[in-house]
């Protein structure tokens, strides 16, 4: 198949869509949901038009590409004064709530999939606890949503991911018998350090000499027009690369890189960040059209009862039970517990998470894709169709509740 085959079709459908995008994006169909069913259509599965294959290292990097972007913006666009306000409520969520969720997960995977090795069930449970700032953003970024529980739920997928990435690098190990179990603690503690402490590291101190010199030169309008749409865009893989380069994670790089600018830089950050978001959101799209043209290559073993089961569970109850719990406590109201348990969707960072597990080659590889596939597509699909309508329906609530007050 010509790449520029490929490259006819998904240029041709992103402007189509881009044509009606703004009006979609009120409706419960739109975004992701659009772009993985365009690629089930038009891949080999359909009328075979798009073809992709997970070797290409491109469709990884697309990925993280996308997810580096997004965390970048949204930190960036983080209410700060609403963050120090609620800062208990994601320290509670990271802390408390994602460990639980990785148990859970993990157990569940342990139970429901009895042919896959421990280490495997723990890779499932942690591919599958971070959430979703791409596919979240429709949450995160409505107006209409009480800024505490945006600015948590923010947080949390900014910063879920890359915690998470010393753990699944030392299950893939552990998983392929490289290293022994008494190691294991000791390379943890190594990885957790090397991979967190660098990434927050470099997104700190690039941020602060990004933003200066970001803030000199719109200061002195050496930047504007079109030229507006390049610096956040590079920034962000800037910090994302230079992490990655350096051995720490690059996701953890570019969220604090983008909290710490938006702190910085106030005067010129909207002109900047309103310019870079839409190149931001086409790349995240693209992915998802990419996802979608995969899927029958991630399912090829056919399809199985036990990983869709495991889908439905790991969307819900090892979502929501976690959740609840890390919160009791804090005096939220039943339907913030609900909203905030429901919107914790898996997207980007579980699709990078699962092109290095297939690349690992593990004996449970089968398995692990599918679980984490179709976990990742009833996430496109009933986060991406309920997040309008609840967004709208809790923020009566919550007004209804203020008028009674």
């Amino acid at each position: 198949m010509s790449e520029y085959q490929v490259l006819t079709v998904v240029a041709g459908f992103a402007f189509v869509y881009s044509l009606v995008a703004s009006r979609l994006d009120r409706t419960m169909v739109n975004g992701a949901t659009v772009y993985v069913a365009a690629g089930l259509l038009l891949g080999p599965s359909a009328l075979d038009l798009v073809e992709l294959r997970l070797e290409q290292e491109g469709v990884s990097q697309l990925a993280e590409m996308a997810l580096a972007i997004c965390l970048f913006t949204d930190s960036a666009n983080a209410n700060l004064n609403v963050l120090r306000r609620v800062e208990t409520i994601p320290v509670r969520l990271l802390l408390i709530g994602l460990p639980l969720t990785i148990l859970m997960g993990s157990a569940a995977a342990w139970l429901i999939f009895g042919e896959i090795a421990i280490f495997e069930a723990a890779l499932i449970g942690t591919m599958l606890a971070p959430t979703d700032a791409a596919l979240g953003k429709a949450v995160v970024t409505n107006p209409g949503v009480p800024a505490d529980v945006r600015e948590s739920l923010n947080v949390e997928s900014g910063l879920n991911d890359g915690i998470c990435v010393p753990a699944i690098l030392l299950l893939i190990t552990l998983a392929a018998g490289s290293v022994d179990t008494a190691d294991s603690f000791g390379l943890a503690a190594t990885l957790t350090f090397q991979v967190i402490g660098i990434g927050a590291a470099v997104g700190l101190v690039m941020a602060l000499i990004g933003g200066f010199a970001l803030r000199s030169s719109a200061s002195r309008e050496w930047v504007k027009g079109t030229w507006l749409q390049t610096p956040i865009i590079a920034f962000a893989l800037l910090c994302f690369g230079l992490a990655q380069w350096l051995g720490g994670s690059g996701f953890i790089a570019s969220f604090v890189g983008g909290l710490t600018f938006g702190a910085l830089t106030k005067q010129h950050k909207a002109d900047f960040l309103n310019a870079a978001e839409g190149m931001g959101d086409l790349v995240a799209l693209i992915t998802w059209f990419a996802f979608g043209t995969m899927i029958p290559e991630f399912l090829s073993a056919g399809f199985q009862w036990s990983a869709l089961l495991y889908a439905v569970l790991s969307l819900t109850v090892i979502r929501m039970i976690p959740v609840c719990l890390c919160l009791a406590g804090r005096g939220l109201q039943l339907d913030t517990l609900l909203f905030m348990s429901w919107f914790g969707p898996r997207g980007l960072a579980s699709i990078v998470f699962l092109v290095m597990v297939i690349g690992a080659k593990l004996p449970g590889t089968d398995t692990i894709a599918a679980a984490v596939v179709w976990t990742i597509l009833l996430s496109v699909l009933f986060h991406g169709l309920s997040a309008n309508p609840l967004s709208s329906l809790y923020r009566e609530r919550t007004e209804t509740r203020r008028g009674e007050i």
